[in-house]
């Protein structure tokens, strides 16, 4: 009688060990496919191609997308290139007037916002007034993204999507795209984007863009 009992406690033990050796091997197929599914979306994404042909004409009315300093520092490049340009931060509808090219440069400033008396909403709305009247006078838009992963963030994103959807072409300061938002994109849109180093290197890339 002990005896059978003996092998009675030696074979469930026996079972409970089986038992846990099985569920090691599904959790570790769960978390290997997770890291597969993962790996493979990562490389399915596909990296925007860069401008091949000339689209654009002068003049060019430059403003900002947020209110960051950062279409301040796009003006000065431009300028240095002698570039026909005009800036103006808060532009609207009412300075589309002759320009043939709109440039936006998002970022978003707490600060610029305030400075600028509006708010993050009040950005967005002027914003889609001034695209939907660029593309109804027939402007070519350019979205630009050139303050790197400090001009990313909750506010800076609010502005990404609305202006990047509307663009005919992108530049962008590539550490500032590191989960790809932008990237995906101009991909799923079909809008030629090209990657830069810094701010500077706009002047690598942009003028190609004119006729």
């Amino acid at each position: 009688m002990k005896r059978t009992i003996v092998v009675l406690l030696a074979v469930m033990m026996l079972l409970s060990l089986v038992a846990c050796g099985e569920g090691k091997p599904e959790a570790t197929l769960e978390s290997s496919s997770s890291a597969l599914e993962s790996t493979e979306a990562n490389a399915s994404a596909v990296e925007p191609v860069g401008l091949t042909e000339a689209f654009a004409e002068y003049p060019i009315l430059i403003t900002s997308g947020g209110q960051s300093a950062d279409f301040q520092m796009v003006g000065t490049v431009l300028k240095k290139q002698n570039m026909d340009f005009f800036s103006n931060g808060v532009a609207t509808s009412a300075e589309i007037r002759d320009n043939k090219t709109l440039i936006i440069v998002v970022g978003g400033s707490s600060k610029g916002l305030g400075a600028a008396g509006i708010d993050a909403n009040g950005e967005l709305a002027r914003l889609e007034e001034l695209i939907n009247a660029a593309k109804t006078a027939g402007l070519s838009i350019i979205a630009m993204h050139t303050g790197g992963v400090v001009r990313r963030g909750e506010l800076s994103d609010k502005f990404i999507a609305p202006v990047f959807e509307n663009a005919d072409y992108a530049i962008v300061v590539k550490d500032g795209d590191q989960d790809g938002l932008m990237a995906s994109i101009c991909s799923k849109s079909g809008i030629p984007c090209d990657y830069i180093d810094s701010i500077s290197d706009v002047v690598t890339v942009l003028p190609a863009a004119f006729k």
